[in-house]
């Protein structure tokens, strides 16, 4: 225990110290020191009352004070500078030597003034060491009215760590945001980069300094990190954000299991074909068309069947549940399988691959007579791609004789999904949607962007066949009480469900995914359920099933979010290429109110300064201010197109 120590004067005793219960002596004033909101004061005494004191200020301000809360009474010195006499005392005393000498049992200020200055403390003396005691709340806890306790040893030690790492959190405060305002990293920065551009610690210190320095310079957290090097690529900025919510450990696949076909599939005796755009290598479907003696004829829609080498919580469909859906944006794409497994069940041309095949048989008035399901193998004729099709196959050509591979087919199949989108409720839906699809070629830092029309022949009868399978198995799974999946909409509204309810905006009883299980998840599940069902096994999920609850819940988290990510990402494209190609004046028709589609390109902007025009309305628009980090430009309109 330390023991308090014996004292030589520190100071020189120059006046009599007032007690206090001086009393007040004819006109001489007397003053009183006393503690007020946290901090001292001093004041001359009017009246005394006790249990209060009316007195008044040095600013000639009059309170009442409570007894309680006076430390000492006094004659003199007056109280001009007072104050500033006892905290220039009160700076020279030495904190540590006053704590050493304080013992270790609680004290009340005058006796520890007395040990210290050697005599009975004069009011300034008394005050000086109040205001000493009272500024080091790490050396000394006030225990009342005077009465203080020196800190014990170790909490003093922590006490001042902890001060004198504030103190050097602070100078590197000042340094970091010195250099971030003068527009330089601080090199202490680069490893909490991602953090600071993604999820930026509130308490952080760099976090802090970005703050102040953005303040300082006006200008966002974002753009100031940018104006320091920070985000040497405004697409790798995005792309990263999107990878550390979806794909923390990286787009790539560490470890892919092995994946093999069945080998003792039945082979079909049809040779099919797929039609897609040139950059899928996930081909999911594919047709095959024959005339059967009778004049009818017998259709082949074909779905590749990864169902059949990814077993439930293998490996290779835990990756798949993780993924949940290939995910698209221009110039690249991350798929939900490695390419190890796509290679093994994607369509591709000259292969004879697995499949779920569903084939109809079509009467001559395009009326279904018959349909069934098969799981087997299925030979690739052809891998037909849009862009050396459709100069061939589009609403001008067909009728006109043209000499191209599977010309009669596309032609039959157009015809048929015609019939199929009638039956619908919708026909000329498509045509009616005729709206540009955009594509985007990039290519090292540029970027091409070229469109074509929704609703083509090609789109007509991709979609209705899709649409036809999606159906007819739904329909299947339903009837026959299989779990599955379902694509529902009502009140325009879609959702996913367990439950067969309609889609209303397709015209179909029941819609479920099942055409695209190389890249959608919900389509695997529902593939797996309609092999089991055909082979007459039990399927893999049960009805009401948690796993097709978790399942849905999960797909569509990360289709909602892909979606996003796919937006965004064509939209920072479409900014790159009016910058690329100096596009100054872009023209749009008007949505509503100042929202602009703009002409040939796929972005729709809100105008500046747009007077009232109806919708339809061609306008040109002047194109600046923009921002590829925040993805935003400005667009003052300028008249009318």
């Amino acid at each position: 225990m330390r023991e308090r120590a014996k004292m030589t004067p520190r100071f020189p005793a120059s006046r009599k110290s007032a007690t206090l219960c001086t009393l007040l002596h004819g006109a001489a004033p007397m003053y009183v020191f006393f503690e007020e909101d946290g901090g001292f004061k001093v004041g001359t005494i009017l009246a005394d009352n006790t249990t209060s004191f009316q007195v008044e200020t040095l600013h000639g301000k009059r309170a009442k004070i409570k007894a309680g809360n006076v430390l000492f009474q006094f004659k003199e010195p007056a109280l001009t500078g007072f104050l500033e006499a006892a905290q220039a005392l009160a700076n020279h005393i030495d904190l540590n030597f006053l704590w050493e000498v304080s013992g270790t049992e609680e004290f009340e200020h005058q006796s520890l003034g007395r040990d210290y200055f050697g005599h009975e403390p004069n009011a300034i003396e008394a005050a000086g060491l109040l205001l000493r005691l009272h500024s080091a709340p790490m050396y000394f806890y006030k225990k009342g009215k005077g009465r203080y306790k020196a800190a014990p040893e170790e909490s003093l030690k922590a006490a001042l760590a902890s001060e004198e790492r504030k103190r050097k959190q602070a100078e590197l405060l000042a340094r970091y945001v010195a250099e971030l305002t003068a527009f330089t990293l601080p090199a202490e920065f680069q490893p909490y980069l991602p953090t600071l551009l993604y999820a930026p610690e509130k308490n952080a210190l760099e976090t802090k300094a970005l703050e102040q320095a953005s303040a300082a310079t006006h200008l966002s957290a974002l753009h100031l990190l940018e104006k320091c090097g920070a985000i040497p690529s405004t697409h790798d900025y995005h792309f990263n954000r999107f990878l550390r919510e979806w794909f923390p450990a990286g787009p790539g696949f560490t470890d892919t299991p092995a994946c093999a076909a069945p080998s003792d599939l039945p082979l079909a005796g049809v040779a099919a074909f797929s039609i897609d755009d040139e950059t899928t290598t996930e081909i999911d479907d594919a047709f095959s068309l024959a005339k059967l003696d009778s004049g009818d004829y017998r259709l082949g829609i074909h779905i590749a069947a990864p169902a059949l080498g990814i077993a439930l919580n293998s490996p290779l469909d835990i990756i798949a549940h993780q993924r949940q859906s290939t995910v698209y944006m221009p110039g690249n794409k991350i798929t939900m399988l490695p390419d190890s497994a796509v290679e093994v069940f994607t369509l591709k041309q000259g292969a004879a691959c697995p499949a779920l095949s569903l084939y109809l048989t079509i009467a001559p008035d395009l009326s279904v007579r018959a349909m069934e399901s098969r799981v087997e193998q299925v030979r690739i004729a052809a891998n037909l791609r849009h862009e050396q099709l459709e100069p061939l196959f589009n609403e001008a050509t067909i009728g006109q004789g043209g000499d191209y591979a599977y010309r009669t087919e596309l032609e039959w199949l157009w015809h048929f999904a015609n019939h199929l989108e009638a039956l619908r409720g919708v026909k000329d839906q498509a045509r009616n949607n005729l709206i540009p699809e955009y594509s985007f070629k990039v290519e090292g830092d540029r970027v091409r962007i070229t469109h074509r029309m929704r609703g083509t022949p090609i789109d007509k009868v991709v979609a209705e066949m899709m649409i036809l399978a999606n159906s007819r198995w739904g329909d299947t799974l339903a009837e026959n009480g299989v779990a599955a999946i379902y694509r529902a909409q009502s009140g325009g509204k879609t959702r996913m469900t367990a439950e067969p309810l309609p889609h209303q905006g397709l015209g179909v009883a029941r819609y479920a995914w099942s055409s695209s299980p190389l890249r959608r998840y919900i389509d695997l599940i529902n593939q797996r359920q309609l092999i089991a069902h055909i082979r007459g096994e039990t399927p893999p999920y049960a009805p009401k099933s948690e796993a097709l609850e978790k399942a849905m819940f999960a797909f569509e988290q990360a289709y909602e979010g892909y979606n996003d990510f796919q937006r965004g990402m064509e939209k920072y494209w479409t900014l790159r290429y009016l910058l690329q190609e100096n596009i100054t004046e872009v023209t749009g028709a008007i949505i509503r109110e100042n929202l602009v589609r703009l002409e040939n390109l796929p972005l729709v902007v809100k105008a500046v300064a747009v007077p009232e025009l109806a919708p339809g309305t061609r306008v040109k628009l002047s194109v600046r201010d923009i921002d590829l980090l925040a993805l935003e430009l400005v667009c003052p309109y300028t008249g009318l197109a």
